[in-house]
């Protein structure tokens, strides 16, 4: 079958864009896209992916206000329609890897916005992602991110929200490949034989994309329980990689490497604050000092994951409708952690959906909204606003978590 992008003389393979390479239900391609303000505590995460080989395009529009969290999912068959487009939700790309508008019309949910998302530096391709099991490949896929601003409006029922420059930064990614396995689109483990997968586990990750005045950029941490940053055979794999940019292109600065100092929320492993030291190649010394500045978004509501929809499914899945299915719900997050129970799927789906903790236990959002002030290596300060996905897992010496 052919597609819009067939025109174009881009192919990477002898076949049309609707034969991908792979038969797995692992492999998607698709866009996430953060628009935030610190000072108004707000932070609107959407994107879209596309899985071939279910022949499904599906999203989210995620506005989270100070821990209040309405999230609007949907999804249609593919193959018929190829467009950005999926019911009132469009990603126009006005100038590639420039500017970007989102747009979700009105709908029932009550949210709508039209965003007009710009970069302020060239995206950053990260290290290519690779797993492998038993012998197979779990994860081959390839990954950009890239800071931004953004300008337009927000739209939630009664209150509304001038999005300007000034004030609000942007964060997004572009991914595309084979990733980590989800329910219910994965095989049950106990079909197969126990994992074997050679090499240390990561125990953090830690994320960011940033955007402070003329300064923006992005860098990540993998680290073992030891807090030793190693080459790992994981989904994200890379020890420690990032660049600094000072305009679109003015001045490059590559990271050579760098360490942290987080600070938590009594009991817990929710993020505080941060002071991120890193190492440019040139031996010269940067820092960061982050806050965050609302409760950690949730993204057990995106629709990635078993049990975000509320037949059990996710965005991948199909909800009894080729042309569009939507839904949205609403959670109160603003304390932290909570106990979340996911829909409609038994207790197995259940325990993977809640990352394999015991139902019982509480769990809390790994996306935050960041305060963020760069010291640059002359001592010049500058402010602004960043995205920071932190995870922990198990566990993790450096800060005494068991």
């Amino acid at each position: 079958m052919l597609t819009p992008y067939d025109e174009f003389p881009v192919h990477q393979s002898p076949h049309a864009f609707s034969h991908i390479p792979s038969t797995d239900y692992s492999w998607d391609d698709g866009y996430y896209f953060g628009v935030m303000s610190p000072d108004d505590g707000v932070f609107l995460a959407t994107g879209m992916r596309v899985n071939p080989n279910t022949d499904m395009v599906g999203g989210y529009a995620l506005l989270n206000v100070r821990g209040q969290q309405l999230t609007v999912r949907f999804n249609r068959a593919w193959r018929p329609d190829f467009s950005l487009k999926v019911g009132s939700y469009e990603i126009i790309f006005v100038e590639p890897l420039k500017k970007i508008r989102l747009q979700l019309l009105p709908n029932d949910s009550g949210l709508e916005f039209d965003v007009l998302w710009e970069g302020t530096s060239a995206p950053y391709l990260e290290g290519h992602h690779y797993s492998e099991n038993r012998g197979r490949r779990t994860t081959e896929q390839s990954r950009y991110s890239q800071p931004g601003v953004c300008s337009g409006h927000i739209r939630l029922r009664d209150s509304e929200w001038k999005v300007s420059p000034d004030r609000w930064t942007g964060t997004r990614d572009h991914s595309w490949g084979l990733y980590a396995a989800r329910a219910p689109l994965a095989p049950d483990p106990v079909l197969l034989p126990p994992r074997n997968a050679p090499g240390p586990a990561r125990a953090l990750r830690f994320w960011t994309v940033f955007r402070t005045g003329e300064i923006s950029g992005f860098y990540h941490f993998h680290e073992t329980a030891d807090g030793e940053q190693v080459k790992m055979n994981d989904v994200f794999g890379t020890p420690f990689e990032g660049r600094l940019f000072r305009g679109w292109a003015d001045e490059e600065i590559e990271l050579a490497s760098g360490h942290h100092e987080l600070r938590f929320q009594p009991g817990t492993r929710i993020l505080a604050g941060a002071t991120i030291h890193l190492t440019d190649t040139q031996g010269r010394p940067w820092r960061q000092e982050i806050t965050a500045a609302a409760p950690p978004w949730v993204v057990q509501t995106m629709g990635y994951t078993a049990g975000s929809w509320t037949d059990g499914g996710t965005f991948h899945t199909y909800h009894g409708s080729e042309t569009l299915a939507l839904e949205w719900d609403e959670f109160d997050f603003s304390v932290q952690p909570f106990k979340f129970t996911p829909y409609a799927i038994g207790d197995k789906a259940r325990d993977d959906f809640n990352t394999g903790l015991d139902t019982n236990q509480k769990i809390h959002g790994l996306e935050y909204l960041g305060d963020i002030t760069t010291i640059a290596p002359d001592g010049t300060t500058t402010r602004g606003a960043g995205q920071v996905e932190l995870m922990i897992n198990g566990r993790y010496a450096p800060y005494g978590f068991e």
